[in-house]
């Protein structure tokens, strides 16, 4: 016989299970909202304990690699650069208390989001993965820092996370999933839906080959003042220079300090 108390089924019920433990729960269509917030939090929180104030957001191809062939090897070599220019002059090495900025920021995963993060890594400086799940596991390149490395499953989440903090974007050559980065944040520019942040994209003959602005214009589709929202570079020191330019840098009175 087995020793079985009377209220039995009603403590193996699924109902009866705590809802923070019930996966069940909470992975089924009704707590989406949930799950979107969960999202948003758990990053939110871990960039609040590094006092992460601010970003400099890096798209880029996952498919550009170091020693690549064509265009891709400097592509790499730049967006290395850009990391470690903009973290050593930008005030993610300054402790300030308790806030860093201009920190950088990836899609967390290969190629010039690798590169960008491992420039960061090359100085000491913290830098930021938004990694996401996709069918096809990607996983997180191994130069963001650990701490400061996410997964999200919601790519609204991951895109709400990489433009909040940003205080300018730099968009490397790409693809589809850079164009989609790329274009969002410029109609949240265009919109007034984001603050007046810097957009460089690098390489003018790429973006220029691959996206016609002109016939945009020609067509009505945009103004010609849209041109604006953005402006080219052709080399890392380049990128800096816009960016300061655009008064992005480190806040006065403020000086780098000799690690994180």
């Amino acid at each position: 016989m087995t020793d079985t108390k009377p209220n039995s089924p009603q403590m193996e019920s699924p109902s009866y299970r705590l809802p923070a433990l019930d996966q069940d729960f909470l992975l089924s269509d009704s707590m989406r909202g949930v799950r979107f917030l969960l999202e948003y939090a758990k990053a939110e929180m871990a960039l609040r304990q590094w006092g992460v104030r601010s970003t400099i957001v890096v798209f880029g191809s996952a498919r550009i690699g170091e020693g690549g062939e064509g265009h891709h090897a400097n592509w790499y070599d730049q967006a290395r650069a850009v990391g470690r220019i903009v973290s050593e002059r930008g005030g993610a090495l300054v402790t300030n208390g308790t806030f860093r900025d201009n920190v950088i920021a990836t899609g967390g995963g290969p190629g010039i989001m690798a590169a960008a993060n491992r420039g960061a890594a090359d100085v000491g400086a913290p830098s930021i993965g938004f990694n996401i799940t996709l069918p096809h596991e990607q996983e997180p390149n191994a130069y963001s820092t650990p701490e400061l490395t996410f997964r999200f499953h919601y790519f609204a989440m991951r895109k709400m996370h990489l433009a909040m903090r940003a205080n300018a974007l730099i968009v490397f050559p790409g693809g589809f999933g850079t164009f989609d980065e790329m274009f969002e944040l410029l109609t949240l520019r265009q919109t007034g839906k984001a603050p007046p942040i810097p957009i460089v994209l690098f390489d003018s003959a790429y973006w220029k080959r691959v996206i016609n602005f002109e016939a945009l214009i020609e067509e009505g589709m945009i103004a010609r003042k849209d041109l604006d929202l953005f402006v080219y570079a052709e080399t890392a020191e380049e990128v800096w220079q816009k960016l300061t330019d655009a008064g992005v840098g480190l806040h006065a009175g403020e000086q780098a300090s000799d690690g994180p």
